[in-house]
């Protein structure tokens, strides 16, 4: 099912230069430039690092078999596949999908967008790092993340830690002097909590915890129960194995 707003949601082409050398030497410096010449700092360093304490709180909530929606480089995805947690990473940047991969997770180049393994059945589904800014339209997103998850499913956002509701056309650019004309401009969101639970509320979500740590804000919402679902609760979500090796004990593994 295509969420809406879906057709008119243009890609930013993260496989472009400055993100793909970034995440390959694993620094900065890199940004979000507004038309306006406002930048966003994106936290390279830290994405390409292991998981940190406060990654691991939020990962502490997660339930299930777990779709980490802009995975990036796939720390997230690493430390949920090393504690055995069934996890697959999505990505439409093809370098940190690889960069994943070298991490020993599980990870797909596609957008939320695109049809994905197990829609419908993932118990958790992750948006950390910004990500709740993706396509630059949060209804769209999170119509389309309530269809991934199974009836009573979980979401696990951040949120930028103020009360902030922007959505702005943006170039990837590598420094403060580019200017970014060779880019393309491309739609993303930023939200504080307040603004995230109000586009929620129309497509049921329900909150269902709040908390901040290390300067970073988060919020926990599920979807409609089963009980209050039009249709039956599915099957778990099961995991797309993209090279050859031997599935996990208790990981059940399938071609997308």
């Amino acid at each position: 099912m295509r969420g809406p707003g879906q057709d008119t949601i243009r890609r930013p082409d993260w496989s472009s230069d400055p993100y793909a050398d970034a995440l390959r030497s694993g620094r900065g410096p890199l940004f979000l430039r507004r038309g306006d010449g406002w930048l966003l700092p994106l936290e390279v360093e830290r994405w390409c690092a292991r998981a940190d304490a406060v990654d691991l709180e939020a990962l502490e909530r997660c339930e299930g078999t777990v779709l980490d929606v802009g995975c990036g480089p796939g720390r997230l995805v690493a430390e949920l596949a090393a504690r055995g947690r069934p996890v697959l990473g999505i990505d439409i940047s093809r370098a940190a999908v690889a960069h994943t991969r070298r991490l020993g997770g599980q990870a797909l180049t596609r957008s939320v967008f695109d049809p994905l393994p197990g829609e419908g059945r993932w118990d958790t589904t992750l948006l950390l790092d910004g990500n709740i800014g993706i396509g630059g339209d949060p209804s769209a997103l999170l119509h389309r993340t309530a269809e991934l998850l199974r009836p009573g499913g979980l979401l696990i956002a951040e949120t930028v830690p103020m009360d902030v509701d922007e959505r702005a056309e943006v170039r990837l650019v590598n420094g403060v002097e580019t200017g970014g004309e060779g880019e393309s401009a491309f739609p993303w969101a930023r939200l504080g909590t307040p603004a995230l639970l109000r586009y929620a509320r129309p497509h049921g979500w329900r909150p269902c915890a709040q908390w901040s740590a290390g300067g970073r804000s988060f919020v926990a919402l599920r979807t409609r129960s089963a009980s209050s679902s039009a249709e039956p609760p599915k099957s778990r979500a099961v995991i797309s194995n993209q090279r050859p090796r031997k599935p996990s004990a208790g990981l059940p593994v399938a071609d997308a």
